[in-house]
C-alpha cells in the first residue's frame, strides 16, 4: 500500500517561494533607499529594550519606523509608539516566525519610501526566524546573559544566519556563570564573519558601539 501513496514534499516549496518575495522585497526597499533590519531573540532577551534605546540614538539624525510582530498582543509597538517613531503590529496568529509576505504587509502601513532605517522586530523565539528569509538586507540576534552561554550550541542555524550578535545584560554578568569568552568561541565556530557585541540596554554600555555599526551599513546602502 505505502508504494501506492505519493510523498510530496512542501518544505523546500514554501521555502524557495519565500526567497522570491524576499527577493523582491530587498530589491524594492534597496531602491528606494530604506534599509530592513531584522532582530531575533528569545522572549525577554531585550528586543524592544534595544529598539527604544536605538531610536533614542539614531532618531535626530535618521528617519525610522518599526514593524513589531508577535502572536498576539499590540504591547510592543504601543512602547514603541510611545518613543516617538511610526510602528505597526503584525499579529501572527500562532505562527511562531514571519515570512517576506508578512513583512510586506506590515510595511504598507508605514511609508517606507520615507523612512531611512526599518526595525523588523521578529516573534521571540530561537528557532522558527531563523528559517525564513524576511527581506531584510542585515540580521541581527540578541543573546542575553541569562540565557546562558551554550545557546549556540543549542539553536545553531539562528547564530549562523546572523550578521551581528548583542550580547545584551552584560550587567548582569558578574552574577551569572556565564562564559562570555566560551560564549564567543562557539559562536565564531559557527560565523566566522559574525560582529559580536556585549551590551547592557540597561546601563548603555556598549550601545555606542550598536549604533556606529548600524549608522554605518544604513550609509553604506544610502550611497
Amino acid at each position: 500500500m505505502s508504494d501506492e501513496i505519493r510523498l510530496i514534499e512542501v518544505k523546500e516549496e514554501i521555502f524557495a517561494d519565500n526567497r522570491k518575495v524576499a527577493d523582491a522585497l530587498r530589491e524594492r526597499l534597496l531602491k528606494e533607499k530604506t534599509f530592513l533590519l531584522n532582530l531575533m531573540a528569545s522572549p525577554g532577551a531585550g528586543k524592544t529594550s534595544l529598539v527604544v534605546k536605538t531610536i533614542a540614538g539614531l532618531s535626530q539624525e535618521l528617519k525610522l519606523g518599526v514593524v513589531e510582530a508577535d502572536i498576539d498582543s499590540m504591547v510592543d509597538a504601543e512602547t514603541v509608539a510611545a518613543a516617538g517613531v511610526p510602528a505597526v503590529q503584525l499579529r501572527t496568529g500562532g505562527f511562531c516566525h514571519v515570512d517576506a509576505s508578512m513583512v510586506g504587509k506590515g510595511l504598507e502601513g508605514l511609508a517606507v519610501e520615507d523612512l531611512d532605517l526599518v526595525i523588523l522586530e521578529n516573534v521571540g523565539n530561537l528557532v522558527c526566524p531563523a528559517e525564513f528569509d524576511t527581506g531584510a538586507h542585515k540580521n541581527v540576534m540578541i543573546l542575553s546573559v541569562p540565557e546562558g552561554d551554550d545557546k549556540p550550541l543549542k539553536y545553531p542555524l539562528m547564530f549562523s544566519i546572523c550578521d551581528v550578535l548583542i550580547v545584551n545584560k552584560m550587567d548582569y554578568l558578574e552574577f551569572s556563570d556565564f562564559n562570555l569568552e566560551k560564549m564567543r568561541e562557539r559562536v565564531l565556530n559557527l560565523n566566522p564573519d559574525i560582529k559580536i557585541i556585549p551590551l547592557s540596554c540597561k546601563t548603555g554600555a556598549g550601545i555606542k558601539e550598536w549604533l556606529d555599526w548600524l549608522r554605518l551599513v544604513v550609509a553604506s546602502q544610502e550611497a
